[in-house]
């Protein structure tokens, strides 16, 4: 039934959204996480990689999380003598994570997972007329 398949699809993505939200949260919560030892590094950024994946059972393709990775570009330094972290030169290593970025992605994923929540909800009606038309 194409009404199974669409609200399949949707949770399916849903699914996806709500993990790349527990990332940026997780990435904004150690924005400030540095290294406890001199020259350790801090916290790196997680990313979230999307496929699109056949589900036979439906006959479609969904979306899941490939792949939770790490941000390779390099870390920013801070001038900060006193800090337990800090280098020889007195630079404290500090994590890539920039809060712009993070609730840009923040946004993107709470959008998408209200367009699939909206699908749900439209298909759920739809489902429910049906029923009450064939009563």
């Amino acid at each position: 039934m194409d009404l199974d398949r669409a609200l399949s699809i949707s949770a399916a993505g849903m699914a996806a959204q709500s993990t790349r939200l527990r990332v940026v949260a997780e990435n904004i919560a150690n924005r400030d996480s540095t290294g406890q030892s001199p020259g350790a590094d801090p916290y790196r950024r997680k990313t979230v990689t999307f496929a699109n994946r056949l589900d036979r059972n439906l006959g479609a393709e969904t979306l899941r999380v490939s792949r939770i990775g790490r941000d390779q570009r390099d870390f920013p330094e801070r001038f900060d003598p006193g800090h337990p972290a800090a280098d020889a030169r007195g630079y404290v290593k500090t994590p890539n994570v920039d809060s712009l970025v993070e609730n840009m992605d923040m946004r993107e994923a709470n959008r998408s997972y209200s367009a699939n929540l909206a699908v749900l909800e439209t298909t759920r009606g739809m489902l429910l007329r049906a029923i009450e038309t064939l009563r």
